[in-house]
């Protein structure tokens, strides 16, 4: 009768490897100052929109209206300093790990994610550049997984040297099978 080589043995959590012990590469700060810059942007157009129509001469509000647009325009405010100081945190909090055979992405504030993804499990890999980032010399990598339509995560703010260094290096070696 042949010998099976399948084995099963239970494992102590104690011998695995610790991902947190793993030194993660932070985003660009380059990426991380544009994004702030263009959340920043974004906000003051809503907020003088909103100021331009209060404050507009051609049909003076009453004084209800100017109360709630001044209301409007304090909330709006406050929203607007939540996003661009809660959007700087997250891009700061944002790092990824490059291992023999997967990829790590460390993401959240409050919320702290780790998606690890296999090389084995990637069915196909996205550079993306738009126009602030070409400017930049940046890119974003998205990752999609065998079985899902939608990519499994999206590391945003690499040099494009790295960005295309570490896609090759995931092509490379996305069909190599780990023996133990």
């Amino acid at each position: 009768m042949e010998q099976s080589t399948f084995s099963n043995d239970p494992l102590s959590i104690d011998s695995l490897p610790a991902y947190q012990s793993q030194e993660s590469t932070p985003l660009e700060p380059a990426y991380i100052k544009a994004n702030n810059i263009l959340r920043m942007v974004s906000f003051s157009v809503i907020l003088l929109i909103i100021a331009a129509i209060k404050w507009q001469p051609f049909s003076p509000l009453s004084a209800d209206a100017s109360q709630v647009f001044s209301i409007i325009l304090a909330v709006a405010a406050a929203i607007s300093l939540f996003a661009i100081v809660m959007g700087y945190l997250y891009d700061k909090n944002k790092s990824y790990t490059l291992r023999e055979h997967d990829i790590s992405l460390y993401s959240g504030v409050i919320f702290k994610k780790v998606t690890i993804q296999p090389f084995l499990r990637i069915q196909h890999i996205e550079l993306k550049r738009g126009p602030i980032d070409r400017k930049l010399d940046l890119a974003s990598i998205q990752v999609f997984s065998a079985g899902g339509a939608l990519h499994t995560f999206e590391l945003p703010g690499l040099t494009h040297s790295d960005a295309l260094s570490m896609r090759q290096y995931i092509l490379d070696h996305k069909d190599v099978t780990v023996h133990g």
